[in-house]
């Protein structure tokens, strides 16, 4: 399932997000990262992914 949320964190990382936390901080943290640059979006996603 790992692989699932990372390919999600890469194409939509507040997706990726969402699959491993649900709707909180770090998911409203993500949309606002991905709305200022695609890339910090995607460092977010991976982050948290990888820390769970």
């Amino acid at each position: 399932m790992d692989i699932v949320r990372l390919i999600f964190a890469i194409l939509l990382p507040p997706v990726g997000v969402f699959l491993q936390v649900g709707i909180g901080l770090h998911f409203w943290l993500n949309i606002l990262l991905t709305i200022c640059g695609y890339i910090p979006g995607i460092v977010h996603a991976v982050w948290i992914i990888a820390k769970k």
